[in-house]
């Protein structure tokens, strides 16, 4: 159960100013998971959400730490508009992609070269067999459950995988953190100490790879 951080996320300045504007109605807001959230106002949540093009500079580090080639079957849960799977289907022709998202709005609006290959679902009871896949990928997605369904998620994610995933886990490392992770996390429900998440990882005996999103990465706590 390596740590594994891939530095997706890069620290911006802008989102400390971002996250001392948001409140509780903010996140009322982006609770309904549309429009708002994904493409409206930026305190509201992403403040558009484009593809940039961004995961073709990750993935390689993933296929190849994963023996990917076009034979393999991957699944990304919480995989919004699909930018991932684009871009690895680029990378690896020929490669058996799935998406998983549990709301429509991202579906609806997700890009058409991997838009059959996206599903509705809940993320703790996942429509395919034991060890179906080759990978999991969980960027930014499974913490936004409440703590039950958040571990049936990452054992979810151990049954569909044959051995490799890759999940990411919203956490801080102290006081300060947790008030600056409360404010910035607005569908984060999940968020819990470093220790706390060890401890969750150790007893579920998670073996898959992971890392931790916190507001030291974000740039939210210098």
């Amino acid at each position: 159960m390596p740590y594994l951080n891939l530095n997706y996320t890069k620290k911006v300045i802008k989102r400390l100013s971002v996250t001392k504007k948001r409140n509780v109605i903010n996140k009322i807001i982006a609770w309904n998971r549309g429009k708002e959230y994904y493409d409206g106002n930026r305190v509201n949540g992403y403040g558009g959400f484009k593809y940039d093009g961004r995961w073709k500079n990750i993935l390689p580090k993933l296929i190849k730490r994963y023996k990917l080639n076009k034979n393999s079957r991957v699944l990304d849960l919480g995989c919004k508009k699909g930018f991932l799977l684009k871009d690895l289907k680029d990378l690896v022709p020929g490669i058996k992609i799935f998406g998983i998202e549990d709301h429509d709005y991202p579906l609806k609006n997700s890009m058409k070269e991997v838009r059959k290959n996206l599903k509705k679902s809940n993320y703790y009871n996942l429509p395919f067999r034991n060890n179906f896949f080759d990978a999991v990928f969980a960027f930014h997605c499974i913490y936004r459950a409440n703590f039950g369904d958040t571990l049936k998620t990452i054992k979810e994610i151990m049954r569909v995988t044959k051995k490799n995933s890759y999940i990411t886990l919203g956490a801080f490392h102290d006081k300060k953190g947790k008030e600056l992770y409360d404010q910035w996390g607005i569908l984060s429900t999940t968020h819990l100490h470093v220790k706390d998440w060890n401890k969750i990882i150790k007893y579920l005996k998670y073996k898959g790879d992971y890392s931790f999103t916190t507001p030291e990465s974000l740039g939210l706590k210098k």
